[in-house]
């Protein structure tokens, strides 16, 4: 197997990430003429059955229509609600977890292997939370140097030995020099827009009209609640399928990821080891009782929520990571 060094592999994992992160607005925009397509199709055939005046046009014709109409204002309120969830991530991502700022005097051992480490890559020292939970897990998050952070639960501070720990911290410190968390965050924003848009869909649905009123006008035997549960139909048929495709962008990322930042973390301690033998003790005790939320699941070092291998996901397909016996197997090799 020809060696590719780990800067080649930075390069190369930053160009594959970004690729899949572009797919995101166009998956946007594909979904939103998908969706004008659809509701032209509906509409249409219903003006030509009814006999409405006017000329009729065809369904691609009118999908145009409607797309160039809606498409500002899908764009500008994604847009808008990707600005605010992007630059409030810092207090959502803490208070999903029930993390809290952990002091030097509280533990001066924590930051002296944080602070070794930052100043033998010549990085800022990130900020350090804590989170009150007896299990092993960590994570990095912050999309700049001053929000930059590393948190560790207080149980992998607890139990385990200052090699082990500082491979952790490497791992987490190359999420933050690599940008990880900062595109992962971006990946975050973009999947939380197609998760709200599903739960509305399916929650309009759920106390749409049951369609047994029928109006005056109505020539063809349709209700107007068959009308409005079509088109909830459609919105939520749009919004599943965004949200697979884009549940499935978020993975490859962050499975890519992973990889490199064990790699990452062998080359700052020179301890591949450390780090091998950290994640198979995190791997008996990952759950974090705190963290409900998926999205958020994926920041940490190992699933804080669920097995990869469960019955409802046989392959690891819909797992934010590659399987931990995996990544161990690759650090005892170097």
């Amino acid at each position: 197997m020809e060696y590719v060094g780990i800067q080649t592999q930075q390069r190369r994992n930053n160009l594959r990430s970004a690729a899949l992160l572009c797919l995101f607005p166009c998956l946007i925009v594909g979904l939103t003429w998908l969706g004008c397509y659809l509701f032209a199709s509906y509409n249409g055939g219903a003006s030509a059955y009814s006999g409405i005046g006017g000329p009729i046009l065809s369904s691609t014709a009118l999908a145009s229509s409607y797309f160039f109409g809606i498409l500002p204002i899908v764009v500008g309120g994604v847009l808008i609600w990707f600005l605010i969830a992007y630059f409030a991530n810092v207090g959502i991502i803490q208070h999903a977890t029930d993390a809290r700022p952990l002091e030097r005097m509280e533990n001066k051992r924590v930051y002296n292997l944080v602070e070794n480490l930052c100043m033998s890559q010549g990085m800022p020292m990130p900020k350090i939370n804590v989170i009150d939970d007896e299990s092993l897990n960590a994570f990095a998050s912050g999309i700049n140097n001053k929000t930059y952070t590393v948190t560790l639960t207080s149980g992998i501070i607890d139990k385990l030995n200052d090699e082990e720990l500082e491979g952790v911290i490497g791992h987490e410190l190359t999420h933050i020099r690599n940008r990880d968390v900062r595109l992962l965050i971006i990946s975050i924003v973009f999947v939380g827009i197609f998760t709200a848009l599903a739960q509305l869909g399916f929650r309009t649905l759920l106390y749409a009209p049951s369609g047994r009123s029928r109006s005056s006008d109505d020539r063809n035997g349709k209700s107007n609640g068959g009308g409005v549960i079509v088109m909830l139909l459609i919105v939520l048929l749009v919004a599943l399928i965004g949200y697979f495709f884009s549940l499935l962008l978020r993975f490859a990322i962050s499975k890519k990821r992973e990889y490199m930042a064990d790699a990452g973390s062998a080359e700052m301690t020179k301890n591949p080891l450390a780090l091998a033998s950290a994640l198979r003790k995190i791997s008996a005790d990952p759950l974090v009782e705190a963290v409900k939320r998926k999205d958020v699941a994926q920041l940490f070092i190992e699933d804080p929520q669920e097995e990869h291998m469960s019955l409802s996901n046989p392959f690891g397909l819909f797992s934010s990571h590659p399987p931990i016996e995996k990544r161990i197997a690759i650090l005892e090799q170097f």
